[in-house]
């Protein structure tokens, strides 16, 4: 046979494929010979093979009676309790039926490459259990596989019964399913692609609508660009400066700053996000002025301490807010010694500092936008804070940001801040939350 001219490729085995596959079995080419001739991997063949392969029983004349591998060496008697029996047990058709240390007898050959007997020689006079590939069976399960994998719920009734009482009450407390699959790897047998396509079905007892990012949101109306703004305050403080900056100092810690707002003129929301951890901070404001910025900066400052204020919040972009506007307050200590490096976004480009943006989300699913921050407590903050920080994200390779500032923060931070754990099913990320 020479060599087949097609291009490598990932599609299906065809029938002609294993067709060849059976011939090639016959004639004991290997793997790697069969796969190059198919242009496949040498593995994908050993899959084939192992998966599509038939057993066979010997025929009457081959078939011996007694298939137990301690047969030459067992002197068990009158296993039938019958005390009549003066024959060895081994020599009984009864045997391998009702004997407890039954072992059946199998051709060693069959556990290794090719792990069939289409090949072997000796197969028209081996007495055990024949293993054989065949093109024709294997192509018919191959596409009753195919068609019943694309057809329906590849689950039980019972088994999706079992999926939907876990998902459903915990896509009702808020949770993404991504966090779901995480914190359920184990328990949890589909993808999660899978998952999403039964709730586009409607299979299950919450609807997609309950899904925190299924909501069909308003089009936003399109702004006017303005003129960038000059602020003189902005000088060596531009994002610009900020790349370059980072560029040299790539080791320090960057720190993505921004404001949330309740109803007009009351409470408001400092908000923080550690790149490196995805650790989301906030803290409650009385007014959106330079003044409670400033103060908030100094009573964390004071909660940690120079030397872990410093390590953490070593970098800090935010946008051209007013409220920022005071950067050399924010930059200095009481004794003018720097402690941290502010750079401002460019005008209108809130993508520059996206990470905060989109965890923004988080915290808009417990305090919905229109909503009064008044009530809020600082307790309450940190607990809201802590059921976000809980919640597994895929950009941490299913970890919570709460697991990676464990990691990569300094000892003492999360402490200092009254920060903990949730366990994942106790994660709630809905106004409940705070009634």
């Amino acid at each position: 046979m020479g060599k087949k001219a097609i291009i490598p490729n990932q599609k299906h085995l065809t029938l002609e494929d294993r067709e060849y596959i059976e011939e090639a079995l016959k004639r004991n080419l290997t793997f790697k010979e069969i796969a190059r001739y198919l242009s496949k991997d040498p593995t994908t063949i050993s899959k084939e093979v192992k998966k599509r392969r038939t057993p066979q029983k010997p025929s009457g004349f081959n078939n011996s009676h007694n298939q137990c591998e301690l047969k030459k060496t067992c002197k068990k008697q009158d296993l039938c309790k019958t005390g009549k029996c003066r024959y060895p047990c081994r020599q009984c058709k009864n045997c391998n039926l009702i004997c407890a240390d039954f072992i059946k007898k199998s051709c060693t050959k069959t556990l290794k490459a090719p792990f069939v007997c289409n090949g072997c020689e000796k197969k028209s006079t081996c007495r055990l259990e024949k293993q054989y590939y065949r093109a024709a069976p294997s192509q018919r399960t191959y596409r009753e596989t195919l068609v019943c994998a694309r057809e329906g719920i590849n689950l039980t009734a019972s088994e999706f019964d079992e999926l939907d009482c876990l998902i459903s009450p915990l896509v009702k407390r808020g949770q993404s399913i991504a966090h779901i699959c995480a914190a359920h790897k184990d328990e949890i047998s589909c993808t999660e692609r899978t998952i999403y396509n039964y709730f586009e079905q409607n299979l299950f007892t919450v609807a997609n609508i309950d899904l925190p990012r299924k909501v069909r949101y308003k089009k936003r109306k399109s702004n006017v660009k303005k003129e960038p703004c000059d602020y003189a305050v902005r000088e060596g403080r531009t994002y610009q400066d900020f790349l370059m900056f980072t560029a040299e100092n790539p080791e320090l810690s960057v720190v993505e700053m921004d404001t949330v707002a309740g109803r007009s003129g009351g409470k408001v929301l400092l908000t923080m996000l550690i790149r490196s951890c995805r650790l989301q901070l906030a803290f409650l404001m009385e007014d959106q002025t330079q003044k409670s910025v400033k103060a908030c900066f100094e009573s964390l400052y004071e909660a940690l301490g120079a030397e872990l204020f410093s390590t953490v919040f070593t970098v800090i972009l935010t946008d051209n807010g007013s409220e920022f506007l005071d950067p050399v307050s924010l930059e200095n200590d009481g004794d003018g010694c720097l402690r941290t490096r502010l750079f401002f976004c460019d005008p209108n480009c809130s993508y520059q500092k996206g990470m905060l943006e989109k965890n923004h989300e988080y915290i808009r699913y417990i305090l919905p936008k229109g909503s009064s921050f008044d009530s809020l407590m600082p307790e309450d903050v940190r607990l809201m804070l802590n059921h976000i920080n809980s919640a597994s994200r895929d950009s941490l390779n299913a970890k919570t940001p709460l697991d990676a500032a464990e990691f990569l923060l300094p000892p003492g931070f999360l402490t200092a801040l009254e920060y903990g754990k949730v366990q994942p099913d106790e994660i709630l990320l809905k106004p409940q939350l705070l009634r």
